[in-house]
């Protein structure tokens, strides 16, 4: 069964598409049929991927012009597939709105259920329609979080909207855990706010810690994930990490 899973959260530069892109990489590397979408109009993860069309299809594509998901879908170097985003997509905020067709992306990702085992959603930096359309497509969601005070209010803002969306049955979404990115042990403010994620949300929380690392951030000028780019680097360990522990907790419960 193909497992939905958004990546959000409300505050932007928090390693959001850093985690899709290689969280993506990491389960096709362990022979999972990944699915990416880009649902960010900033289309950061579609660069990432390397694809080579100049103009590929995206859910824009999809929702006004009626081009069936799979002519929307591209292979990449990293062995998974890809859904693209783009500028374009800013017009698809306005247009599911407009149209009340809220629920558009959950209804075209059931069209091809069967032919993934993951489905990784990328979502804007800012709770709009179109993050509201991954909620509601998704079955979990991982929220990536920089370890700074900040980015607390965030996550408490995005468990928030989830949990209100779930009490009117609007999706059967449920927060999977939080990621800690960008982390630096040697920073006491990092130290501080670890401690008190694992305070409040233990259950929560993984166990893997993504590291501040150069190979990274270099990784998508290349149009690749780091993961592949460097797969001995300790960012690409870390998100390989991370794959195990999501398939642990979704697929053997």
């Amino acid at each position: 069964m193909n497992k939905v899973i958004a990546i959000a959260n409300q505050k932007g530069g928090v390693g959001k598409t850093t985690t899709a892109v290689n969280l993506a990489s990491s389960l096709a590397a362990t022979k999972r049929r990944v699915l990416l979408v880009d649902l960010d109009p900033q289309g950061n993860a579609t660069t990432a991927t390397g694809i080579k069309e100049e103009k590929p299809n995206t859910l824009y594509d999809l929702f006004f012009n009626n081009t069936p998901i799979n002519e929307c879908i591209y292979n990449t170097s990293d062995k998974y597939k890809v859904l693209p985003g783009g500028q374009n997509l800013i017009a698809l905020d306005v247009g599911i709105r407009e149209n009340n067709k809220q629920n558009f992306l959950s209804i075209e990702l059931k069209k091809i259920d069967d032919e993934f085992d993951y489905t990784i959603i990328d979502t804007p930096p800012t709770l709009n329609q179109l993050t509201i359309e991954a909620l509601f497509a998704a079955s979990g969601t991982l929220i990536p979080l920089q370890c700074e005070y900040y980015s607390l209010e965030g996550v408490a803002g995005l468990m928030q909207t989830i949990q209100t969306l779930s009490d009117k049955n609007l999706t059967s979404n449920r927060v999977l855990g939080i990621i800690r990115t960008m982390v630096d042990m040697r920073n006491n403010l990092a130290k501080e706010v670890s401690d008190e994620l694992e305070k409040h949300f233990s259950s929560l929380v993984f166990n893997t810690l993504i590291p501040r690392n150069i190979k990274l951030a270099e990784a998508p000028s290349h149009g690749v994930s780091g993961v592949k780019y460097m797969p001995t680097s300790y960012g690409a360990k870390a998100y390989l990490a991370l794959a195990g522990e999501l398939i642990r907790k979704v697929e053997y419960v």
